[in-house]
């Protein structure tokens, strides 16, 4: 199905590459990002739906001092997140709060915590156990991974394990929130997966120029990957010699990709075609999908493809689940444009 958006928009001052899901905020569905200008202040953003479900309202807005390439909400503290940032000549990373009264000040200040200041290379994110209170972080540059510890009440942080990548040029992963010692990184050439008690690499999947990875919250040993020639594959890591199924993806490149927290199969992806697409996974693994069940059943095998919103004018690279509504996400444009929709309308579709 091919359809505008019927979402609910937000504008940024300037232009934009990363939103967040507000996870810990459990009484609002919140999501926060940041801005992308070069000679400009940037600017983070509160964003949150309001009761009526109607309009995006600005609860908070905040100046950062440099260009925000990744932000990160803390799961288990709202007022916490996390930056990935360039100063033009160097990247940065950091970990902020939100003052506690932030609603009543004229010009509200973020605290920063605590820099991480151990990368020497461009930083591409950092990442949060998705799953709960955790005193670990893990940040990825293009050649390391660093596992730190993170002390709240010290506000300190300090290197735990590092370990180099080798060769392979990193790009991005995503902690598996069924085991708090696995992790997902990607690279140009290969998707990694590392024991984070050794720092040692467990498994390799060779795969060209993969961009974003994601673990499936309900589904253990089940990632999603955007790739640019692939579009979107769904592997089961424990039998990576192919993928269980692939989706079409976009029609220039897939950017990102992100699991639904709750609904099984539910996938969305976005890309540098202007365009977020919502797809409904096939239940099956490859062990299942014989030639008598394609045969036999063919209405097993519907069009993947739920829905695609296109109503935005630049590349589309920041995509959020909410976690409090799990039928709602949303999408960040390029141009510094919030759309959140609901996805309500397809859940019973299929």
């Amino acid at each position: 199905m091919q359809g505008g958006s019927s979402g609910i928009g937000y504008g940024l001052k300037y232009q934009a590459r990363c939103i967040s899901d507000v996870r810990a905020d459990t009484d609002h569905t919140s999501f926060l990002t940041g801005t992308l200008s070069l000679k400009e202040e940037n600017e983070v953003h509160l964003i949150r739906l309001s009761s009526g479900g109607t309009e995006l309202v600005c609860e908070g807005l905040f100046s950062h001092p440099n260009e925000i390439w990744d932000l990160a909400s803390c799961p288990f503290d709202q007022r916490i997140f996390s930056t990935v940032y360039s100063t033009g000549e160097s990247y940065g990373a950091a970990i902020w709060q939100i003052p506690e009264l932030y609603g009543e000040l004229n010009s509200p200040q973020l605290e920063k915590i605590t820099s991480l200041g151990a990368h020497v290379g461009k930083i591409k994110c950092i990442l949060w156990w998705p799953c709960g209170r955790h005193d670990k972080l893990i940040s990825i540059d293009e050649e390391n991974l660093f596992l730190w510890s993170l002390d709240m009440p010290k506000k300190a942080i300090q290197v735990q394990l590092q370990e180099s990548a080798g060769l392979h040029n990193l790009s991005g992963g995503a902690w598996d929130p069924h085991d708090v010692n696995a992790l997902a990184a990607t690279s140009e050439s290969s998707i990694q997966f590392w024991d984070l008690r050794t720092m040692m690499k467990t498994n390799l999947i060779e795969r060209s120029h993969v961009r974003n990875v994601d673990y499936n919250p309900k589904k253990p040993h089940v990632i999603v990957t955007a790739e640019d020639e692939s579009g979107i594959c769904i592997w089961d890591i424990r039998k990576s010699k192919a993928p269980v199924q692939e989706l079409p993806g976009h029609t220039h490149w897939t950017w990102a990709v992100r699991c639904n927290p709750e609904h099984e199969g539910l996938i969305l992806s976005s890309g540098t075609d202007s365009t977020v697409n919502l797809w409904l996974a096939s239940p099956f693994s490859r062990d299942e999908l014989t030639s008598e069940t394609l045969v036999d059943s063919p209405t097993r095998q519907p069009d993947p493809l739920l829905n695609s919103y296109s109503d935005y004018e630049d590349s589309v690279y920041g995509l959020a689940w909410s976690s409090r509504e799990p039928w709602i996400f949303a999408s960040l444009s390029y141009d510094g444009r919030v759309v959140v929709e609901s996805v309500k309308p397809f859940l019973f579709r299929k």
